[in-house]
């Protein structure tokens, strides 16, 4: 292995433990509950936005069998604005099998962990380094992007085996077992390093305990790492949105599909074209619709172009497939306690007065 000294993990753990990050509530505890969660809600997502959604959580869930009790609605709910609302449906299935399979603890091994709904190996290696002080490597886009540079490990992770050869080399970087009891700050400060001191643009090299054992800063080009070529291209889609609204200030919502965007949360009905939607209208002839302003929600590697359109219908009829889509009439007052996809839930909450009356 070229690059790092035998010093590295040493230094690690020492800059992090100085200049490192030592305020965040899911911190300086070995909860496995509260470090697990924190992990799952950081997955694809930034600090900032976390924090907000973790105290929320804590607040309503203190532990994992509150959690497991309760609805998945409600879960929902709450995550609604996080995003990735797999990780909201996930949580809820582990902590579910974590009170009726595992007796309300966390297991304490990296392949037990893995096993769990929601926490692949990487989150599964953070939860047992800081929990349970196992020494276990992790790999998250900020630690991946650390170590190729450290390491000028200039191998294409689009394949197979040199995603296996970086965790060998992940591993072998590790504190020495006499000093697994660093391993919490060791991994805590390779996370730092990555969101704070190697950006992917602009790193701050010369803040970098690791500066003189990288081969990236050496060789002046950090921005090629880490490589890997396959890369998902994104893609546009227009959705139609049905509001549509009864006498009473109700609006119609059924349950997305258990796969694909939103999946499990409430929504207006979708229409691929108008012209899908006018042809669902024309089955409830009271209504009086109207266009309201279209707008784009961006997704990791989609643009949904939403148009939604108003629709009075003061006579409504119950729909038949109510009770199979878990479909209904939902007054303004129950839509908080709904898991809505963010977007439609800002759309309602925009609609204000004009949609409850």
């Amino acid at each position: 292995m070229s690059g790092p000294s035998a010093e590295l993990a040493t230094q690690v753990v020492r800059w992090q433990a100085a200049h490192g990050r030592n305020h965040l509530p899911w911190q300086n505890t070995r909860d496995a509950y509260r470090v697990w969660l924190s992990e799952i809600m950081l997955q694809q997502t930034q600090v900032a936005t976390v924090l907000e959604y973790y105290t929320r959580f804590l607040a309503r869930f203190p532990d994992v069998r509150q959690l497991a009790a309760a609805p998945q609605d409600e879960v929902l709910a709450l995550w609604s604005g996080l995003g990735y609302y797999s990780r909201a449906r996930n949580l809820h299935r582990c902590a579910q099998i974590v009170v009726h399979q595992h007796g309300g603890e966390f297991p304490r091994t990296v392949d037990e962990l893995a096993a769990l709904p929601g926490i692949g190996r990487s989150t599964a290696g953070a939860i047992a380094a800081f929990c349970f002080g196992v020494r276990a490597p992790i790999l998250d886009a900020n630690v991946r992007r650390v170590l190729t540079r450290v390491l000028g490990f200039g191998a294409d992770l689009a394949e197979a085996k040199n995603e296996r050869a970086l965790w060998q080399q992940a591993e072998a970087l590790l504190p020495r077992q006499d000093l697994s009891h660093a391993m919490p700050r060791y991994t805590q400060g390779l996370m730092d390093l990555g969101a704070g001191i190697c950006l992917p643009r602009n790193p701050n090299c010369l803040l970098c305990p690791l500066q003189e054992a990288c081969v990236a800063r050496r060789d002046g080009n950090p921005q090629d790492y880490p490589v890997r070529t396959r890369k998902l291209k994104r893609s546009a889609q227009a959705w139609w949105l049905l509001l549509r609204q009864d006498g009473a200030g109700r609006l119609w919502l059924e349950r997305r599909p258990p796969t694909g965007i939103w999946a499990g949360l409430y929504c207006p009905p979708v229409y691929d074209s108008r012209a899908a939607l006018d042809e669902a209208l024309q089955l409830h002839a009271s209504c009086d619709a109207r266009d309201l302003p279209a707008f784009t929600h961006v997704l990791t590697h989609r643009d949904l172009h939403l148009h939604p359109v108003l629709a009075r219908d003061a006579t409504p009829q119950p729909d038949a497939h109510c009770a199979e889509q878990q479909s209904g009439w939902f007054a303004p007052v129950q839509w908080p306690a709904l898991g809505l996809p963010a977007p439609v839930r800002k759309l309602l909450a925009s609609l204000g007065d004009d949609c409850q009356k």
